[in-house]
């Protein structure tokens, strides 16, 4: 009896520690299980390259810190040089990175019309945490139904007539470097965000473009504030679309914080327009005596009006997706422009004899833009180098396909490098050459160029019209006007850094000569 009892004892002592080896061997089974089939899943990638991995987190220590270091599209860019035009990060699944332009064009256009590659989940959640469901966070109808009410408002035609508008807008931008020129230096980065901001925040919420008029439809358009809270979610969205868990916004942490508040911001500064908008909406009426002309023509009024499916959740977050694509964008590729053409003297006296030429036409206007071809190539040119966003979000095979010879297995993630695709020297000679003539010249190859920093096919960006349209502008005011050197030198376009989007680092300090 006694060693019966004393057997119970000794077994109900050690149970504890039975059922944490239980534990732990089951998860290692478990694991091991997952590791085997993934293995067998994804054997045919094997073959392709794939950078250094740790023996159970793959690449993902590597990823995090890049995106810790704001340099995670510099990573992929590394790998690609070092790896080449396609290769293989493991992050818990396998991640196809393509780097060669037509490769990527016709990867994506095809893949998403025959319905073989999706937006993955992991980026389509994090788009929709930034604030709400976005049109980047859709698929099949609800994307169908936001890009076609959104479509029209930024097509070339239906921009045309904010040409006066853009105009003031950068017409403030020569005010402020008149203002300082010379000697002082001038960081042009911070005025380019606020010249896009202006812009997007006129067209989509009916703001003022003159700094000085009030907006009496909600909140003045504090810019830098606004910035500050963007920069925050747009960093919150690539630190989730990389394997940050959505549910860590909960946690006590800085980061945390920082993001309600911003996300606080954002929305305290939208919600009265939204809701004017809405109440526009529901009393079947575009012209209220207390509210401007400006904002009875915003997109925001007219989107609200035409397409019932949008509430107030939904367009609070559409609009701030918006101000997000339409101000760091185009500012910073201005940004590299600027300071390209500082490095290119060749290219800067051209770029400026066509402006005077021009100029001597009648200025700026809608007839005169068509003989900015040259400046249209600059900003080309400036994006093949320079691709802030380089491949923003990522496609999922939703099958077994083929791409470039190599089997693709269902479940495989597809990114790509702008950066480095830009550099193919197969497709642009010279890559390390700032030549804009690339995108004029009339032969076969150079008519053939892919342009792919504006995404392809039907997702195609929605803003790429006004952007081009924005830095063709300001690039012809600022030759018109202006001279200006690099303070910097070629650090400038070296020393780049990442929130959402690739930025120079040193905000790009610049000395402006009025021309005589």
């Amino acid at each position: 009896m006694f060693q019966k009892i004393a057997a119970q004892i000794a077994f109900s002592d050690s149970f504890p520690y039975l059922v944490t080896v239980s534990g732990v061997t089951s998860i290692a089974v478990i694991l091991g299980l997952r590791w085997r089939k993934q293995k067998n899943t994804y054997k045919s990638l094997n073959s392709l390259p794939s950078p250094p991995r740790h023996w159970l987190l793959g690449n993902i220590p590597q990823v995090l810190a890049a995106v810790k270091q704001k340099k995670y599209f510099q990573l992929l860019f590394d790998w690609s040089q070092q790896l080449g035009p396609m290769y293989v990060i493991w992050t818990g699944y396998p991640v196809l990175v393509l780097s060669k332009p037509k490769v990527i064009e016709d990867t994506i256009v095809n893949g998403m019309r025959d319905g073989s590659l999706v937006r993955t989940q992991r980026t389509s959640k994090a788009w929709n945490d930034i604030s709400g469901p976005i049109l980047l966070g859709q698929n099949g109808a609800e994307w169908q139904w936001r890009r076609k009410a959104w479509n029209p408002e930024f097509s070339s035609s239906g921009l045309s007539k904010y040409v006066e508008m853009i105009s003031q807008a950068c017409e403030q931008v020569i005010e402020t470097l008149k203002e300082t020129a010379p000697p002082k230096e001038v960081q042009v980065d911070p005025l380019f965000v606020e010249l896009t901001m202006r812009v997007i925040s006129c067209l989509v919420l009916g703001i003022p473009i003159d700094k000085k008029s009030a907006s009496h439809e909600g909140p003045p358009l504090e810019v830098l504030k606004v910035y500050e809270a963007m920069a925050i979610v747009g960093y919150r969205f690539l630190r989730v679309a990389t394997g940050e868990k959505r549910w860590m916004k909960y946690l006590p942490t800085k980061n945390s914080r920082d993001y309600w508040a911003a996300r606080r911001y954002l929305e305290e500064f939208l919600t009265p327009r939204v809701d004017l908008a809405l109440q526009m909406r529901e009393q079947n009426k575009t012209d209220l005596a207390q509210v401007s002309p400006l904002f009875q023509e915003s997109m925001l009024v007219k989107i609200a009006a035409k397409e019932p499916k949008y509430n107030r959740e939904t367009l609070i977050a559409e609009t701030i997706e918006l101000l997000i694509a339409g101000t760091d964008t185009t500012a910073h590729t201005l940004s590299f422009a600027v300071a390209e053409l500082t490095l290119n003297q060749r290219v800067f006296q051209q770029a400026q004899a066509v402006v005077d030429q021009v100029w001597h036409q009648g200025g700026i206007n809608t007839e005169t833009l068509k003989e900015l071809t040259y400046l249209r190539a600059i900003v080309k040119e400036t994006l093949r180098l320079y691709s802030v966003a380089s491949g923003s979000t990522s496609l999922e095979a939703q099958r077994d396909i083929v791409i470039e010879g190599k089997l693709i297995p269902r479940g495989t993630k597809v990114f790509w490098s702008m950066l480095a695709a830009g550099r193919d020297p197969e497709i642009y000679p010279h890559p390390e050459e700032f030549l804009p003539e690339r995108w004029l010249d009339k032969n076969k190859e150079s008519s053939s160029l892919p342009m792919i920093d504006f995404g392809s096919g039907s997702h195609r960006c929605l803003g790429e019209h006004l952007s081009m349209l924005e830095a063709t502008v300001m690039l012809a005011l600022l030759l018109r006007y202006f001279d200006w050197e690099l303070v910097n030198g070629r650090s400038s376009v070296q020393q780049l850094q990442q929130n959402l989007l690739i930025y120079p680092s040193d905000r790009m300090p610049m000395r402006f000569r009025l021309r005589k």
